[in-house]
């Protein structure tokens, strides 16, 4: 298990498995979301982040992103942090606990990809900043 994944699940209270899925979705939802360049190096810059984007996102995997797709496309297209947080709570979490993995793994990533890169991510996806 990597850093990212020990340090989420520790810091929010949750199991490896869970917050693995959780991260993953996240960074996946942020690579469709925000700013190309800022967040191709974000998750570049923290170890194993690509793995769980690739592992969980579901884009390019056929099959594997149909529940993820069905969700997005019901709430009307991309439906932003909204339907990211509806993701997350189908999978048990409830709102502070996402309020901390977001905040919990955006520190990590301020860490590995500085904060001038993942304040450009922030910023490019409406809403986020109320989370993180």
């Amino acid at each position: 298990m990597n850093e990212l994944v020990s340090r989420v699940a520790d810091s929010v209270g949750i199991s490896p498995d869970v917050a693995e899925k959780a991260i993953g979705m996240m960074l996946g939802f942020l690579q469709r979301e925000a700013d190309d360049g800022a967040i191709a190096r974000m998750i570049e810059a923290i170890p194993g982040a690509p793995d769980l984007v690739a592992q969980f996102n579901g884009e390019g995997s056929g099959g594997g992103g149909g529940l993820l797709g069905g969700l997005l496309a019901s709430f009307g297209g991309g439906g932003g942090v909204m339907a990211l947080g509806q993701q997350l709570m189908s999978q048990g979490l409830g709102m502070g606990e996402i309020t901390a993995l977001a905040k919990e793994t955006m520190a990590v990533a301020r860490e590995h990809a500085g904060d001038e890169v993942v304040d450009q991510v922030i910023a490019s996806v409406p809403g986020l900043s109320q989370f993180v």
